[in-house]
This record gives C-alpha cells, structure tokens and sequence, in this order.
C-alpha cells in the first residue's frame, strides 16, 4: 500500500468514524471465502457497512477523528473488520445469527454513542438495545394506551348516562 492510498483509506475511515454513532470492531480470521461472502451478504441485508481494516489505519483515524476511541485502542491486534450501522443493534444481531452454526466472527469491542463495550460477552447486551426509533414507538404506545383507556372509559360512562335517562324518561312519560 502506497503513502497516498494510506493517506485517503485514513481520511476515509475518519469521516465514517465521524458520521456513525455505532461502530463495532471484529474479527473474522477463520471464515473461509464461502462464509465470508455469507457474512457480507447478511451484513448488506441487515444495512451494516463491513470493512476489512488495518489495525495502524483504524488507530491512526481513531485518534485523527476527533473522537473519544483511546479505550479501543487495545483491541487492534490480529485481524480486524470495521462493522459501521444506523441502527445501534444491527451489527450484533447479524453477528449473532451467522454465529449460529458456530464461534466466528467475534466482537472485539463496539463504540455505541459513546458507550465502549470491550469482549464478546458483550455481544447479548448489544443485540437487546434498542434502536430510536423502536423507543420512540414505546413511548407513542405508553401513550396511545393511556389515551385509548380514558376515551373507552368515557364513552362508556357516556353509554351508561345514556341508558339511565332514556329509562328515566320512559318511567316519566309511561
């Protein structure tokens, strides 16, 4: 690799390290090209970006990026990939599916809105958290259930009060 194509694949991966909240370091030494390309074919179904990265690139971007990345700095040995996605959870569930049949890819650490998970038994933990838009959802169902019981509470009342005069005004009239 030339000076030049350092140079670009740093500014590369600091602008993506700038742009995404949710970023996950792997590594996928042992997959063969078959589940390789598996991995990568999941990886673009679930819209996670997959990058094979050089560990002196990473660190050297990390640290030019502006961000708070030091406390990954010891997971850069061996062989690493970059996993970057919109949806903080979307890494560790491809993870977690293709690992099915068996140990491959690990999680070496991810970055989640400035929260460092560091090992693989971290991995459960990230596939549980969930997205902004699925909190958003909650939250607008806490409050349409609050909304809905207190209409349903009122229309029956309403209902109930309407019965009582219709009654009334029968005994009245008969």
């Amino acid at each position: 690799m030339t000076r030049g194509e350092k140079v670009t694949a740093i500014e590369d991966l600091k602008a993506r390290l700038r742009e995404n909240d949710n970023i996950y370091v792997t590594d996928i030494s042992g997959l063969d090209a078959q589940q390789t390309t598996a991995l990568r074919r999941a990886c673009f179904g679930a819209k996670v970006s997959l990058t094979l990265v050089k560990n002196t690139l990473l660190k050297r971007a990390m640290a030019d990026s502006g961000g708070d990345f030091e406390e990954l700095y010891e997971v850069l040995k061996g062989n690493s990939a970059l996993m970057v996605a919109e949806r903080s959870n979307a890494p560790a569930r491809v993870l977690q599916d293709f690992r099915q049949g068996g140990e491959r890819p690990v999680l070496k650490a991810a970055f989640i809105h400035t929260v460092i998970y560091k090992g693989d038994e971290h991995l459960k933990t990230l596939v549980s958290i969930k997205s902004k838009a699925e909190l958003i959802a909650d939250v607008v169902a806490s409050l349409q259930s609050g909304v809905v019981q207190l209409v349903s509470a009122l229309k029956g009342q309403g209902q109930k009060l309407s019965g009582i005069l219709k009654t009334l005004s029968k005994q009245k009239g008969g």
